[in-house]
């Protein structure tokens, strides 16, 4: 009988507030037979839950009856959600397929190599216009020392 009190938990969709209570009474009185009916409703009060306990001694003053106590679970429970459970839809729960990261990430590309592997500001080569002009500039020169032999000294005395 004491176990049956205990694991009575009040659950507003599938418990009427005054059965429910009424029940919970009788069990406690044939438990406990010397106890006071403020005693009973107070532990009956406790095995209601946190928060619906906490909204009915809100709107009880204490030396109330039975009546009162199942007079404002009643009123309670309707206007607000305290102890109602959330169904939860299976097709929410399911996972939704989710794009990998990889696919995701743009394609790093080097600006003065074209290579994929690192950035511009890390790239150990040259430019493509700075090889251009080494390139060109170098041409240059050797053209200059083929037509003209006293250039190619000229440039080494500068140095």
């Amino acid at each position: 009988m004491e176990n049956a009190f205990e694991s009575a938990i009040f659950n507003s969709e599938k418990d009427k507030p005054h059965t429910w209570f009424l029940k919970q009474k009788d069990r406690l009185s044939a438990l406990h037979p010397d106890i006071s009916d403020s005693m009973l409703n107070i532990k009956i009060l406790r095995i209601c839950g946190g928060e619906l306990e906490h909204a009915i001694k809100c709107r009880c003053v204490e030396p109330c009856s039975t009546e009162d106590y199942i007079n404002t679970m009643e009123d309670i429970i309707p206007r607000t959600r305290i102890g109602k459970t959330w169904i939860t839809n299976p097709m929410e729960s399911k996972m939704l397929p989710t794009i990998s990261r990889e696919d995701v990430k743009p394609v790093l590309k080097c600006h003065k190599c074209g290579r994929t592997s690192h950035l511009a500001n890390i790239c150990i080569k040259k430019t493509k216009h700075n090889e251009a002009q080494v390139i060109e500039n170098a041409e240059c020169a050797e053209e200059k020392e083929e037509s003209d032999p006293d250039y190619a000294v000229s440039e080494e005395a500068q140095v």
